[in-house]
């Protein structure tokens, strides 16, 4: 369907045709519109021309927020990376734009739940002490953690992370080429030794009934490092559900890089970097459109990174 604007284009071109011989107003006659439509939609031309020049110029900066450490953004995380640049862009301004240039927003494919390991059967499994009561308790009190593979080219590499529920920050997580319990132990080694003395008797760590979880190694080191265990029920994926929806978005993100995956360190050293971004600079709007980071550092010290620019929330919580 052709708009106003679109017909005075048309008729405009037509006008500057040297062997044109009908006059503005046959033109328009035969088009349907005004004629003093048309001579309105001239007369406006340097203010569209302006116009125009501002939507370039605030694409580009769409572009960059778009692209920033190479990984692309929706919407909503173009917004949050253009505050913290001092740019204040409306939502819908930026999709206005998006869609006038044609830039593609990424859109998350839904990813069904995959088990790393199959459950073996002890005595072993730790009741859901969580309940999926992932944000009521406060940073450092609730951590979950899981495997997920990764394929690059023939084979898998295997990654353990451990996510605080509360703040969304990976506080520890380890990259192995093989499904050894060793690597998950390590991820609790990992852990203790950087977030050790903000955990609390009381810090619960979530997981699903593997068998890496399962396993006396796992459980004593639990034990041993002061924390408690919860699982999830059996074959339940919506009782880590933040947990999986990290990993979604992360091989979401990295799906332009895992296309050129040659070996285990290529691997290791994107998904390093990616979780350097998630936590120091990927946004989230339920985090006061703040980085995992920044978020607690903002809920343990009262300072908004945003003031100025945005009126200040009301944290979730505070640190215990």
């Amino acid at each position: 369907m052709n708009t106003p604007s679109s017909v005075f284009e048309i008729i405009h071109e037509t006008l500057r045709d040297p062997e044109m011989t009908l006059s503005v107003t046959e033109l328009c006659r035969l088009a349907g519109v005004s004629h003093s439509g048309y001579y309105n939609w001239v007369k406006s031309a340097p203010k569209r021309a302006e116009k125009e020049l501002a939507d370039r110029n605030d694409f580009e900066l769409i572009q960059k927020a778009y692209q920033y450490r190479g990984y692309q953004k929706g919407i909503r995380g173009i917004h949050m990376r253009l505050l913290h640049e001092g740019i204040q862009m409306n939502p819908k301004k930026i999709s206005r734009l998006m869609h006038k240039y044609g830039l593609i927003c990424p859109i998350r494919k839904a990813n069904p739940y995959r088990r790393m390991a199959k459950a073996m059967k002890t005595n072993h499994i730790a009741g859901n002490l969580l309940n999926r009561e992932f944000e009521s308790h406060g940073p450092r009190m609730v951590l979950l953690t899981d495997i997920t593979y990764i394929r690059y080219g023939e084979t898998f590499a295997f990654l353990s992370t451990i996510l605080d529920a509360f703040t969304k920050q990976v506080l520890s997580h380890v990259l192995s080429p093989n499904l050894e319990v060793d690597f998950v132990l390590q991820t609790v080694n990992q852990l203790v030794e950087k977030h050790g003395v903000a955990l609390s008797k009381e810090t619960l760590i979530h997981s699903d009934q593997g068998s890496h979880y399962t396993s006396f190694q796992f459980i004593r080191l639990v034990k041993d490092s002061n924390l408690r265990q919860s699982m999830s029920r059996r074959g339940n994926c919506w009782d880590n559900a933040p947990q999986e929806s990290f990993f979604g978005h992360m091989k979401d993100e990295l799906a332009d890089k895992m296309k050129t995956w040659e070996c285990f360190e290529d691997v290791k050293q994107d998904v390093d970097d990616w979780i350097d971004y998630y936590n120091n600079d990927r946004y989230q709007w339920p985090l006061a459109k703040l980085s995992p980071n920044q978020y607690y550092d903002y809920i343990t010290t009262g300072e908004y990174p945003l003031s100025g620019l945005l009126p200040e929330p009301s944290p979730r919580g505070s640190a215990p």
